[in-house]
């Protein structure tokens, strides 16, 4: 197996290569004055089962249609040079956003991304907690691994939320089954009823609107609000507000991605919202360090899941 990760921060590639006993084979990325780049491995890929490692998240350093294109062409250099099979390792995958037509002439960008990755030759693609399980699913020919961020937060829900009446909920119908397994996973682990509740929401042209609506019981109760991202936060702020006026005793947000954009940090510094957790799939580099949501975050680890993942798919593949 070979493990290369092209983000210049090494944080969450490192605690992969950890949790899966290898070390990071070694890669040149030239950076030329008039921004393109020259990405080679420096070790010999031929026959090997090899996995990239980036998460294409906008920023700190590079756009995410940059990253994206630095991925496929690494891959593609490594097909080139014999890899007998390349695996994407993507904590968050851009473009996944936009995966059917909601208006005139809109452009299905998640399978134009899945496209991109079969014509360098991707064997298989990993990420963490796509937008629409089903619409990933479907956009990619090759293979696909999709890992559910529930199984990361599982083990500081007691911690967070003690012996207390809980409630998993979604900020909108889209996220309703996404909310409803963690809700079935958390009664057989913690061996108790645990409640479920929806808010609604529309978005038309970029604009959220909601009457505040919430289906399901949660006076008195605390509630793990989940979806796959925070963007600039105002979902879950809506989310939170609405269930805190139904009655509920705390908020605590639960998202596998943190891109906390714009806003987000004025935002999430909202009473409503007593925690917010996050995997390390997006280093929170936007939150400044003395804002009162930054005070509220916590970050869990991913690298454990795609270790499994990984380490279960190099071994099928080795036999």
């Amino acid at each position: 197996m070979l493990l290369f990760s092209l983000d210049p921060d090494l944080t969450f590639a490192q605690a992969l290569a950890s949790s899966l006993g290898v070390s990071l084979a070694s890669h040149e990325d030239r950076r030329f004055e008039d921004g393109e780049h020259k990405l080679r491995p420096l070790a010999d890929p031929r026959g090997s089962d090899a996995y990239v490692i980036y998460s294409l998240h906008g920023g700190p350093h590079d756009s995410p249609h940059d990253k994206l294109c630095h991925l496929l062409m690494f891959i593609a250099t490594l097909r080139e040079h014999g890899a007998a099979r390349v695996t994407a390792v993507v904590p968050y995958l851009a473009y996944a956003r936009k995966d059917r037509q909601t208006k005139p002439f809109d452009p299905v960008t998640l399978r134009y991304v899945a496209q991109l990755f079969e014509a360098v030759g991707t064997s298989q693609v990993i990420v963490l907690e796509a937008h629409n399980v089903a619409a990933f699913q479907n956009a990619f020919r090759c293979t696909t691994l999709h890992l559910e961020a529930r199984l990361a937060f599982d083990a500081i829900v007691t911690e967070l939320a003690g012996e207390r009446a809980l409630a998993v909920a979604s900020p909108d119908p889209g996220g309703v089954k996404r909310a409803q397994l963690w809700r079935e996973s958390l009664e057989k682990r913690l061996l108790r009823p645990v409640g479920f509740a929806m808010v609604d929401k529309r978005r038309s042209a970029g604009v959220v609107s909601s009457d505040n609506l919430v289906a399901g019981e949660v006076g008195g109760m605390t509630v793990l609000l989940l979806d796959d991202l925070i963007a600039s936060g105002e979902t879950m702020k809506r989310a939170a507000l609405a269930l805190r006026q139904a009655g509920a005793r705390e908020v605590l947000a639960f998202a596998a991605h943190g891109l906390f954009i714009g806003p987000a940090a004025d935002v999430l510094g909202d009473d409503s919202i007593s925690r917010i957790v996050v995997t390390d799939s997006v280093p929170p580099f936007r939150l400044p360090p003395h804002a009162a949501a930054r005070s509220k975050l916590r970050v869990v680890s991913a690298a454990p899941l795609f270790a499994q993942a990984i380490s279960a798919s190099h071994a099928a593949w080795s036999r």
